[in-house]
């Protein structure tokens, strides 16, 4: 898979109608990851107040993903982008989608948080939740990182991850139901848990989705369906040709 160069354009115009476009993902990236971080600080602190804040701001980020999604349209009617170029406007929609899905995680969370706060907390202050919900909020960074510098390698990596959010996900749904079993005062808590962790598993597929649509920028080839180690071979093939 051979590199593209998306930094130069024949068209100053162009050039900066992209480039609008991407501050905007970034920023709305951004935004994202903030509010998966409060969403977890509400849950692991007990925070009611803080949880009803994240799932209220939702709507920031469906606002901003109609801005960009209309500034794309515009793009694509307007300047009729070919390869490189129509592979990242492509791959434009396609995050944005991916972005605003985490944002519906976030609130779900959010909400979920405000209503945890009034149970009592376990001893161990949900540390499993706590520790998935860092992993997962490395996989959203690292995807930005990567989205922002158009980083393959780093894309690739960071998709790599997904599989440990997975696995810790069904360890600790596992626990939840053992949980119920032995003691049935757990169960509401449990339950609530159990949706907590499906949202930040979730937010892992989000984000191996975004880091698959940043290769496909890169390098035009779409790996949705092709396993992590072929495509991990295949850059370090064209690493070591270049």
């Amino acid at each position: 898979m051979e590199a593209a160069d998306l930094t130069h354009h024949t068209s100053r115009r162009f050039n900066e109608d992209l480039e609008r476009v991407r501050a905007k993902v970034l920023a709305m990236g951004g935004f994202v990851e903030q509010q998966l971080s409060q969403a977890l600080t509400a849950l692991i602190d007990g925070d009611s107040a803080l949880g009803q804040s994240v799932a209220s701001q939702d709507y920031k980020v469906n606002g901003m993903e109609v801005s960009i999604d209309e500034e794309c349209s515009r793009i694509l009617a307007t300047r009729a982008p070919a390869a490189g170029d129509l592979r990242m406007v492509v791959a434009t929609i396609k995050t944005i989608t991916d972005l605003e899905r985490i944002g519906d995680e976030c609130e779900r969370i959010g909400n979920i948080a405000s209503r945890l706060a009034n149970v009592e907390r376990p001893a161990d202050r949900y540390r499993e939740v706590k520790h998935l919900g860092r992993t997962v909020q490395l996989m959203v960074h690292n995807m930005l990182d990567a989205c922002a510098r158009l980083d393959s390698t780093l894309a690739l990596d960071t998709a790599r991850q997904d599989r440990y959010v997975d696995e810790e996900y069904e360890s600790i749904q596992r626990q939840c139901i053992t949980f119920m079993m032995e003691d049935p005062r757990t169960i509401r808590r449990a339950l609530e848990v159990m949706w907590v962790v499906r949202s930040l598993e979730r937010i892992g597929d989000h984000a191996k989705n975004i880091c698959e649509y940043i290769i496909y920028m890169v390098h035009g080839k779409d790996i949705r369906h092709t396993s992590l180690e072929r495509v991990a071979e295949e850059l370090k093939s064209e690493a070591a040709r270049a």
